[in-house]
């Protein structure tokens, strides 16, 4: 071999030394580099506590994730951006997270209006839109890449209804609803069980968020239902209650699920004391994945007791993870993965598998309680 043969093959391996190094630089940043996740959701505005309370159960979660060895070595994280559940902020968020690769999967947004607005975009944009709060029957219907571990209004309000009419033998009733689109639907839904199962519904009002609902509930009265039915979130549901007692009202008050929560307490007082809700997550349930939760949750944040949200958020998380490990950083990949996952354990449904069909998780809890002495309580079947 000549001089310049050498030359040539020492230079030639010392390049492939450097692109060799420079190629596993590059790798290893990547890998170090955590997988995003971009969230869609209330951080100010009138559904501010919902984003704050998304956040702790996400944070919880990733601590459990991160501890177990995170996604393949890599850590999983999220971008939160404030849409204040406005469909025109989530629009824009929707355009934002579309357009950046680093985002695989979105989470949101908190309203089903809102997430709807988006879907178009998500779908065009080929990002799995995982709507985990939206029970809208129709957000699963606006395409392959929306996926939902939320139960649909279809499903839910006629367990409402039954427990009301059936359960509680509830006659005539009046159903005080949010006047927003999931509002209206969970009223559709509900109305038209309450019926089947044998009720009169005497009277439905649209409530929007406000302080004072004292007139709607004069004409409330002045339909003397024997039974109130409130399907709203907990911070208008306990101010409804409240005064409703004011005005007089003391029929037997059946509320959705929507309002579960420490906070339907402390904001409603004795106004509250045996109101009847039936809900997906309860904190006295003694499956392991509840206790995890819980245990896991009051360690992280000095003793705080959970809330729904609080579990929806934890398991849409762990359900994220689930999915990601399957199929990796690709966004397509991620939307076929949701068809793939098996028995992840999950709060509010024990073990998780989706329905492929309606893109939706099959087989939720269902807890009937009333409020009792200042706690939610399971329903023992005594009258109030």
């Amino acid at each position: 071999m000549s001089n310049i043969d050498r030359r040539t093959l020492v230079k030639g391996s010392l390049a492939a030394m450097m692109a060799g190094t420079a190629f596993s630089r590059a790798a290893l940043a990547q890998s170090a580099e955590p997988i995003l996740l971009g969230v869609s959701g209330p951080l100010t505005g009138p559904n501010a506590q919902y984003g704050a309370q998304w956040k702790q159960g996400f944070d919880l979660a990733l601590d459990e994730i991160h501890a177990a060895g995170g996604i393949n070595g890599r850590k999983l994280a999220y971008q939160f951006e404030d849409s204040q559940s406005d469909p025109r902020q989530s629009v824009a968020i929707a355009q934002k997270f579309v357009s950046d690769p680093r985002i695989v999967m979105e989470l949101g947004d908190f309203s089903s209006p809102a997430s709807m607005a988006a879907s178009p975009i998500y779908q065009r944009g080929g990002l799995v839109q995982f709507g985990f709060t939206n029970s809208h029957p129709d957000f699963t219907k606006g395409g392959d890449f929306m996926w939902s571990t939320s139960v649909s209004q279809a499903d839910e309000q006629p367990l409402l209804a039954s427990y009301a009419v059936r359960r509680l033998g509830l006659k005539k009733l009046a159903v005080l609803h949010l006047n927003t689109d999931w509002g209206r639907t969970s009223r559709d839904h509900f109305v038209k069980a309450a019926k089947e199962y044998g009720a009169e519904v005497a009277i439905t009002e649209g409530i929007a968020e406000e302080r004072d609902f004292r007139s709607t509930l004069v004409r409330v009265r002045d339909a003397s239902p024997d039974g109130l039915i409130l399907i709203s979130y907990y911070s208008d549901g306990a101010l409804i209650a409240r005064q409703a007692r004011q005005v007089g009202l003391k029929q037997t008050i059946c509320a959705a699920s929507s309002v579960y929560s420490p906070k339907f307490i402390e904001l409603g007082g004795e106004a509250v004391e045996d109101v009847h809700l039936g809900t997906r997550y309860f904190p006295q349930d003694p499956r392991p994945e509840v206790r995890k939760f819980i245990d896991g949750f009051k360690a992280k944040y000095n003793g705080q007791e959970p809330d729904a949200f609080n579990a929806y958020s934890y398991d849409a998380m762990n359900m994220a993870a689930a999915v990601v490990k399957i199929g990796g950083t690709d966004r397509r990949a991620i939307r076929d993965a949701f068809a793939k996952v098996k028995d992840v354990s999950s709060v509010i449904f024990g073990q998780a598998t989706f329905d492929i069909e309606s893109r939706r998780v099959k087989g939720a809890m269902n807890a009937e309680l009333v409020v009792r002495k200042g706690q939610f309580a399971l329903w023992d079947g005594k009258p109030t």
